[in-house]
């Protein structure tokens, strides 16, 4: 259903001009946050800090075959695979999403430009 411009649509509460939907605004961060998280990833216990001491259960962790671990690590490091995600229309106006590469987007491309789709 379409609105049309300068209208209210019946049963809406629109905001009074001038007038924020979020009148306390984002709520304040803790106020030493950062300062307190790198002091206790930094904090050392027995020659190692809290931050090497995660790495290293993380990678146990994946050695061992837990995918989530190795997930995390690898993201975190190399970060996130890229996927190429195709969306296409077939004759019969249906949608197909499917993961393809460059190539094939570009081959699928000219041929719905030939067909005058």
């Amino acid at each position: 259903m379409a609105f049309k411009k300068g209208e209210t649509p019946k049963g809406a509460k629109p905001f009074k001009k001038g007038q924020s939907g979020n009148l306390n605004g984002r709520p304040p961060k803790l106020p030493e946050i950062d300062k307190l998280l790198a002091d206790i990833l930094g904090e050392d216990k027995d020659g190692i800090s809290a931050a090497k001491a995660i790495l290293m259960a993380l990678r146990a962790k994946a050695a061992k075959g837990d995918i989530r671990a190795a997930e995390l690590l690898l993201d975190r490091a190399y970060g996130k695979a890229k996927q190429h995600i195709q969306q296409e229309t077939n004759l019969t106006g249906g949608l197909n999403i499917s993961v393809m590469n460059p190539n094939d987007i570009e081959g699928i491309n000219r041929l719905e430009d030939n067909a005058g789709i």
